[in-house]
């Protein structure tokens, strides 16, 4: 027989059993209703930055877009041989050649407050691109001709619409005066606008108008090479040794942890230790790729020798047992079977770390490559500058000119980072295997 005891307990625990799901049941929906809105926190936080984001590149795409391009006014030059030594264009005088010029073009100018105010429409330069075009053909000299050459800075903003000409006279950089002179050459048809080819194929300058981005670029395209050539096999080797050779004792881990602390050290940190060591110690030259190089090998380092040991942990460990299990010694199975196939991630790790040393600045910046560099460089020691030092120095100019310019440059910079982590994409997805 059934005890009566049991009998009620059974029954009891029915009538409890649906109040127990009823509790369940309002706690899923109270922990729906806190999901829900921890999605909804993401993503607000995700279009606040996705917002902030576009309004720096619309910022910075706004301010440089026009530094892509140029204006020019078509002047008729006649090529005076009174000031012309055929025998030594150099010691021509071009800059007199270019203000007669100016003088035939406006002949009612004849104070010389006015003819100052009318030599500083055309930029500097346009007397050594007068220079360049006799020194290639000197037969135009006697010849005349007409030729495009750079306005000043102030006329290109003007023309540009960076300067409000309906402001007061004594609030902008351009008088009424200037802009009679300048709305006639509109009207005539002798302001132009091209494709600002100097701002790639020339060094910094003082003026605005003249300077170009050839000089940091080739700066820092000789500084990322020494980097890669010294960065990318030491870290390799390193990362070889720690993680297929090295024996496990304490020395061995307080290396790892420097490592992986070195990672995290502040860049100012390295051009310290470059300032110290590789010019006042060793005596290199200043404000040259090879130091700038040596400072971003050692910042690099340690991001290398990370990646790489990931990429040699990914490699399963049956790789290893296979090849020294058929006979294979542990050098050949490290350089024949495990190297190879960890090699994509260490050449992605590697590319990532160049990527960060390219827009780095603080340690170039101690190692005194913030020089003005007007010539290009041409080979490690030359003095040179980098991109991303180019920017802070164009960005403390005060001129209007120099603005669009840093802007510009920031856009190029951009361009390269995004090239360089696609190429880092590109090969992983290419070459990496998963196990």
């Amino acid at each position: 027989m059934n005890n009566p005891n049991d009998i009620k307990q059974s029954q009891g625990a029915e009538v409890q059993s649906p109040k127990a799901i009823d509790i369940v049941n309002r706690g899923l929906a109270k922990r729906y209703g806190s999901e829900q809105r921890f999605k909804i926190y993401g993503l607000i936080a995700v279009f606040i930055s996705l917002a902030f984001l576009v309004l720096l590149f619309f910022t910075i795409f706004s301010n440089g877009y026009s530094a892509f391009f140029q204006t020019f006014v078509k002047l008729e030059v006649f090529f005076d041989p009174a000031f012309i030594n055929k025998d030594d264009p150099a010691n021509s005088n071009f800059p007199g050649l270019i203000k007669k010029t100016l003088r035939n073009e406006f002949p009612d100018v004849k104070n010389r407050k006015e003819k100052k105010e009318l030599y500083s429409l055309v930029s500097s330069g346009a007397a050594f691109q007068l220079q360049t075009l006799i020194q290639q053909q000197t037969d135009l000299v006697g010849r005349k001709i007409t030729i495009q050459v750079p306005v000043d800075d102030d006329v290109d903003m003007l023309i540009k619409g960076n300067i409000d000409r309906n402001v007061p006279e004594s609030n902008r950089r351009i008088n009424d005066r200037q802009l009679t002179w300048i709305d006639k050459w509109i009207r005539d048809g002798k302001i132009t606008k091209h494709f600002n080819t100097a701002f790639f194929t020339s060094g910094d300058s003082r003026e605005p108008e003249l300077a170009g981005i050839l000089g940091a670029l080739v700066g820092s395209i000789l500084t990322l090479t020494l980097t890669l050539l010294l960065s990318f096999p030491v870290g390799v080797a390193a990362a070889v040794y720690l993680e297929e050779f090295a024996p496990k004792n304490r020395w061995i881990d307080i290396v790892e942890v420097n490592i992986n602390n070195l990672a995290a050290v502040p860049s100012i940190v390295f051009g310290l230790l470059g300032l110290a060591v590789f010019i006042n110690f060793f005596h290199m030259p200043r404000s040259a790729p090879l130091v700038g190089g040596l400072v971003l090998t050692l910042m690099t380092l340690p991001v290398i020798i990370i990646a790489s040991r990931a990429s040699l942990q990914s490699v399963p460990p049956s790789i290893r047992e296979a090849a020294l299990g058929v006979g294979a010694s542990k050098m050949q199975t490290v350089l024949h079977h495990v190297l190879p196939l960890a090699l994509p991630g260490m050449l992605t790790g590697t590319i990532i770390g160049i990527a960060r040393a390219l827009g780095e600045t603080a340690p170039l910046l101690m190692i005194g490559m913030v020089a003005f560099i007007v010539d290009i460089p041409s080979s490690f020691t030359d003095p040179a500058t980098a991109l991303p030092v180019q920017i802070f120095l164009w960005a403390d100019s005060p001129e209007r000119g120099f603005v669009e310019r840093t802007s510009a440059a920031i856009i190029v910079l951009l361009v390269l980072l995004v090239v360089i982590n696609a190429l880092a994409v590109i090969l992983r997805n290419r070459f990496e295997r998963r196990w």
